[in-house]
């Protein structure tokens, strides 16, 4: 895994607080400590701690002076005796007359007409800290939507603002939230990330190079109408049918997977996109809707190198292909089809079995990942594990939801179900169903949002809860109960963010803390001058720990788009938790939130009220190789 540096990060809080706050690694000995010092315009440097900080990595700093650039740093003590600075030592700065705001600022480059929507991170140069990757949209659409759309673009920056490079996938990448799932990190082992997307004729890389044929354009022009079994995006055809259009999908031409440098941009490998799209209808209809249904993760299938997989369709015939980046070769490990496992129909336990979104875990402990797809989860060798049967949803939390259960646990929610739950708790190793509550109402059983945490510490483990009618209305425990008749407006994003071990309640620009006693929500923060992305969803740009402890950062837009926010606590905290990013369900969740409809992410273990300690990762830490 990466190997990072502290992630020093300082927030000036007022005029006479500023918050400090560094990474303990994954690989850290509980007995390190730390030393935190200050230099002031450039000065010597000041220590400030009394005595070895060997609890929560954070501190107040009252005695600087809001006149003078103030630049911190830690260095580690073991057995009393201070670590020598080492290259992944990090600074964070406070410019002088700085003004009190919770957040970092990072100027962008945004094309005019676009909008910056989904982040990722990765380790793009190797110096132990993250960069960002931003999907720039224009005009998009959904996939049940006819209609040209903007051509989709990628850009890189560093924390400070630093401009890395851009890519254009070309016109004919259709933009839109089920198309382009793009996957950041590093997976040659060299100590920096790659970027691996699908792409086209016309795609051009940060170096000028063109992908295929420059001038090929197969966009469909023509409004013509085809049989449509879909409910959305159909229209009327003149015999009165049900139909749909197909102007503005890209229905023809090569399709190509494409692995990119992380630090230049550069196109690196490209080869063929596995499965190709065939004959459209055989994905569930016939005008494009349903073909061109993506999803991505990365994972560890071997249990030491991690591997990158490619989805494609999840209403009907489903697929995944996973595929290694090693020494500069981009080789094909397996290919999964649920047309391999049963008939072409809806008889087939593994068609139609996915949700707008994915999850990647060790279910059975083995050390390998497995892919949760849905209802049903294929093992770290491409061969199906189980299919609940289930059906399609739109949201999915995986972890050790209930800390008293062995193994992990799966809160799944469904979309217009044929069976009683709308919503359901099971086992992630075998897919037994543990609980399952019905859908929303008799005539609309369609649950549209469901969410689990730990909120409330009356009771073990994570508390799910969902929205969509009166008949899943409250908050329900790992046992199935109701425990409260009231459930949060919000049914989003988690976020820890304060001083304890709950979970608060992140939804479009603000955070709250949900009050178990009231039944209510207090608001701990409002990104004023802030925005939150994809329409409806309300989602940040993206939410993870990236800097300073344990807890989480959120980043978003700001509403003019010319900037991205990266907000994190400045909340003092007494725990003190290893960087989430070196627990390796956590770190691949970073990598897969992007996907489509983005869910939060969660930790291999039960982190919450009454949790044990966090398990030591079984990870070895990367170092960065010279460049050839």
């Amino acid at each position: 895994m990466e190997n990072l540096g502290r992630g020093v990060v300082a927030i000036k809080q007022d005029e006479k607080k500023i918050f400090v706050s560094w990474r303990v690694l994954g690989t850290d000995s509980d007995a390190l400590a730390f030393n935190l010092y200050r230099s002031a315009d450039g000065a010597a440097p000041t220590k400030l701690n009394p005595a070895p900080i060997t609890g929560a990595t954070n501190f107040i700093d009252t005695s600087f002076d809001p006149a003078k650039s103030h630049t911190y740093f830690v260095r580690p003590l073991l057995a009393g005796r201070e670590q020598p600075p080492s290259a992944r030592s990090s600074l964070a700065t406070i410019p002088a007359n700085c003004p009190a705001r919770p957040y970092l600022s990072i100027p962008l480059r945004t094309p005019p007409g676009y909008t910056p929507n989904d982040c990722s991170v990765g380790d793009l140069d190797g110096d132990g800290e993250y960069e960002i990757i931003v999907h720039m949209t224009g005009r998009g659409r959904d996939n049940s939507q006819a209609g040209l759309t903007d051509e989709p673009i990628f850009q890189a920056y560093k924390l400070d603002g630093t401009f890395l490079w851009q890519i254009n996938l070309g016109k004919n990448i259709r933009e839109g939230g089920h198309y382009t799932q793009f996957m950041v990190y590093d997976l040659d082992g060299d100590g920096r990330a790659e970027l691996v997307c699908k792409t086209a004729d016309g795609t051009t890389d940060a170096t000028g190079k063109v992908i295929g044929d420059p001038a090929a354009d197969w966009r469909s022009k023509t409004p013509d109408l085809v049989p449509s079994r879909d409910r959305t995006g159909s229209v009327t055809a003149p015999d009165g049918s049900r139909a749909a259009s197909r102007s503005g999908y890209v229905l023809d031409g090569p399709e190509y997977l494409t692995v990119f440098d992380g630090l230049t941009g550069k196109a690196l490998a490209t080869t063929g996109y596995v499965p190709a799209r065939g004959n459209v209808a055989d994905w569930g209809d016939a005008y494009g809707n349903r073909v061109d249904r993506f999803l991505a993760c990365v994972a560890y299938l071997d249990g030491v190198h991690p591997s990158v997989v490619m989805c494609r369709g999840y209403y009907t015939r489903t697929t995944l292909v996973a595929w290694d980046w090693r020494d500069g070769q981009l080789t094909q490990r397996w290919f999964f089809d649920s047309d391999n496992y049963g008939p072409p129909d809806a008889t087939n336990p593994y068609r139609g079995q996915g949700n707008h979104n994915l999850s990647v875990a060790d279910v059975d402990g083995d050390g390998k990942d497995e892919i949760i797809y849905g209802a049903m989860c294929i093992n770290s060798d491409g061969t199906p594990r189980y299919s609940a049967k289930l059906g399609h949803g739109d949201a999915l939390h995986v972890s050790d939801l209930d800390p008293n259960r062995p193994g992990l646990e799966i809160f799944d929610i469904h979309e217009n179900p044929k069976h009683p739950y709308g919503l359901e708790f099971r086992d992630a190793n075998t897919g037994a169903m543990i609980w399952g509550k019905p859908g929303g109402t008799e005539n609309s059983p369609d649950i549209g949002r469901g969410c689990a945490m730990d909120i409330d510490p009356r009771y073990p483990g994570y508390e799910m809860w969902a929205s969509g009618g009166e008949r899943v209305r409250g908050l329900w425990s790992v046992k199935g109960e109701q425990i409260s008749e009231k459930n949060p407006r919000s049914c989003n994003f988690g976020v820890w963010w304060d001083g304890d071990l709950l979970r608060e309640l992140l939804d479009g620009n603000h955070i709250d803390k949900w009050n178990w006693e009231t039944g209510d929500e207090t608001r701990l923060l409002t990104a004023d001058g802030a925005s939150s992305i994809n329409g409806t969803k309300s989602t940040p740009c993206l939410s993870a720990d990236l800097l300073g402890d344990w807890r989480e950062e959120v980043i978003f837009r700001s509403a003019d788009n010319q900037e991205l926010r990266l907000y994190t606590t400045t909340i003092p905290t007494e725990h003190r938790l290893y960087t989430l990013m070196h627990d390796p369900q956590y770190r691949l969740a970073i990598a897969w939130q992007n996907v489509a409809y983005n869910q939060p992410p969660h930790p291999g273990f039960f982190l919450g009220a009454g949790m044990k300690p966090a398990p030591r990762p079984n990870i070895t830490l990367i170092k960065t190789k010279p460049r050839s």
